[in-house]
C-alpha cells in the first residue's frame, strides 16, 4: 500500500480551519436558541376622570303633522275646477276645489231683490237705522191723526160755547180716535215689515254663504296631502274633497318608559335623529304629556313640537330621541379612542406596570369626545388611547 506524505504545516492549517468552522457553527446554534426581546407599543395612556354629566332618556316615536284637516264641501254641486295636486303648498284661504255656482248665484240675486223691495217700502237708505215715524205710511197716518186732534179740539171749544150740538162733538171725537188707531196700526205694520226685512237680509247672508261655499278653501297654511275629487265629479254637502296638513311646525310623538315619567315635563328640550338624515340632529320642545300611561305598554306618551321651516322633515318618519334629565350626576369618563367594541362587547386596556390589562366594560352617555364607563373601571386608572387595535391582554408597552 502506498502512503501519502502530508507536510506538517498544511496539516496544521487544515485542523485550524476545521476547528474554526466548528466554533462558528456552535455560535450560530446558540444565537438561534436565545429568545428575541418582544417589541413595545406606544399607547399614549390617559387617566379616567370623574365629572358630573347630563343624563338622557332615550325614546322612540313618529313624526306627525301639527294639524290635519279633512276638508269637505259645504254645499252640493259639480266640480268645475281643482287647481291643486298632492304635495301642493297652500296658504290659508287658497282655493282647493270650485263648484258650479249658477244656481246659488240666482238664489243670491233673488234674496237681494226681496230685501231691497222691503228697504224701499220702509224708506231705508244704506247705513240708516230704522225709525217707524220715518216710514211714509206712518207719516200719512200721523198727519191724519194730528188733523183729527185739531178738529176735535176746535169742536170741543165750540161745544163749550153751545155753538155745535153734542152729536157733532161725538162724531169728531170718534174720528180722532179712529185716526189714532190708524196711526198705531201704521207703526205696527212698519215694525212688522222691518222684521220681514231682517228675515230677508238673513236669506241674503245665507245665499252669499252658499255662493262662497262653492269654492272650497284651505283652512290654514300647509300642504295638500290628498285631493279626492276631480273635475266633473258631483259632490254633496259633507263630501270630503281634500286633506290638508300643516308641516311647520311638526309634532314628534314619543313613548317614554314608566320609570322615567317623573323626569319628563312640559318645556323640556328634545333632540332626535331620523334615518333619512343620518347623523343630523333636530331639536324640539315638549308641549304635551299624557295624563295616563298606555296600559298595554306601561309607557307614557309625550309630544314635542319641532320647527320645520324648510320642510325637510316629513310626517311619518321614525325618530330616535333623547330627553335631557334635569339633574346632573357624576360619571367616569375616558376618551372615545380608548374604547374598543367588538361583537357588541366594549373593552378598554388598563396600564398595569410595563404591560396592559384587558377590561370588559359597560358604557353609558357620550359627552363630547369622551364616553362614560358605568362598570369595569375606576376614576384615576390609566387607559390606552393609541394603537388600541394592536393590544391584547398582557401586551408590553412603552
Amino acid at each position: 500500500m502506498t502512503r501519502r506524505y502530508v507536510h506538517p504545516l498544511i496539516l496544521a492549517s487544515m485542523l485550524g480551519t476545521a476547528a474554526l468552522s466548528a466554533a462558528c457553527g456552535a455560535g450560530d446554534a446558540k444565537a438561534k436558541e436565545r429568545p428575541a426581546s418582544a417589541p413595545t407599543i406606544d399607547i399614549a395612556p390617559q387617566a379616567a376622570i370623574e365629572q358630573p354629566i347630563a343624563r338622557f332618556i332615550r325614546a322612540t316615536g313618529t313624526l306627525m303633522a301639527e294639524e290635519q284637516a279633512d276638508v269637505a264641501a259645504e254645499t252640493a254641486g259639480r266640480v268645475v275646477s281643482a287647481p291643486v295636486e298632492r304635495g301642493t303648498p297652500v296658504s290659508q284661504g287658497a282655493e282647493l276645489v270650485r263648484l258650479l255656482s249658477t244656481e246659488t248665484d240666482a238664489q243670491l240675486k233673488e234674496a237681494e231683490a226681496n230685501a231691497a223691495q222691503l228697504e224701499a217700502r220702509l224708506g231705508l237708505t244704506p247705513g240708516s237705522g230704522f225709525d217707524a215715524n220715518a216710514v211714509p205710511e206712518v207719516q200719512n197716518a200721523k198727519a191724519g191723526w194730528d188733523l183729527a186732534q185739531a178738529e176735535f179740539a176746535r169742536i170741543k171749544s165750540l161745544l163749550d160755547q153751545r155753538v155745535v150740538s153734542q152729536s157733532e162733538y161725538d162724531q169728531r171725537r170718534t174720528q180722532a180716535e179712529a185716526a189714532r188707531q190708524q196711526y198705531d196700526a201704521a207703526k205696527n205694520g212698519a215694525a212688522q215689515q222691518y222684521q220681514m226685512l231682517q228675515a230677508a237680509r238673513a236669506r241674503v247672508a245665507l245665499a252669499r254663504k252658499a255662493v262662497a261655499d262653492t269654492v272650497v278653501r284651505a283652512p290654514f297654511n300647509g300642504a295638500v296631502a290628498q285631493r279626492l275629487v276631480s273635475v266633473g265629479d258631483y259632490v254633496t254637502r259633507g263630501t270630503k274633497v281634500a286633506v290638508v296638513v300643516r308641516v311647520n311646525p311638526l309634532r314628534v310623538q314619543l313613548t317614554v318608559p314608566e320609570q322615567f315619567i317623573s323626569a319628563v315635563n312640559i318645556g323640556q328640550p328634545v333632540s332626535f335623529e331620523v334615518d333619512a338624515y343620518a347623523g343630523r340632529q333636530f331639536q324640539g320642545t315638549i308641549k304635551f304629556v299624557s295624563p295616563a300611561l298606555q296600559a298595554d305598554q306601561r309607557a307614557l306618551t309625550i309630544e314635542a313640537t319641532v320647527p320645520n321651516p324648510n320642510g325637510v322633515l316629513k310626517p311619518g318618519l321614525f325618530a330616535t330621541a333623547r330627553i335631557e334629565q334635569p339633574a346632573k350626576t357624576p360619571g367616569v369618563l375616558v376618551p372615545a379612542a380608548a374604547v374598543q367594541i367588538a361583537s357588541g362587547t366594549s373593552r378598554v386596556y388598563v396600564v398595569n406596570g410595563d404591560h396592559v390589562e384587558e377590561r370588559i366594560v359597560t358604557t353609558g352617555e357620550t359627552v363630547g369626545d369622551r364616553i362614560e364607563i358605568t362598570k369595569g373601571l375606576k376614576a384615576g386608572e390609566r387607559v390606552a388611547t393609541k394603537n388600541v387595535a394592536q393590544l391584547a391582554d398582557g401586551t408590553k408597552i412603552s
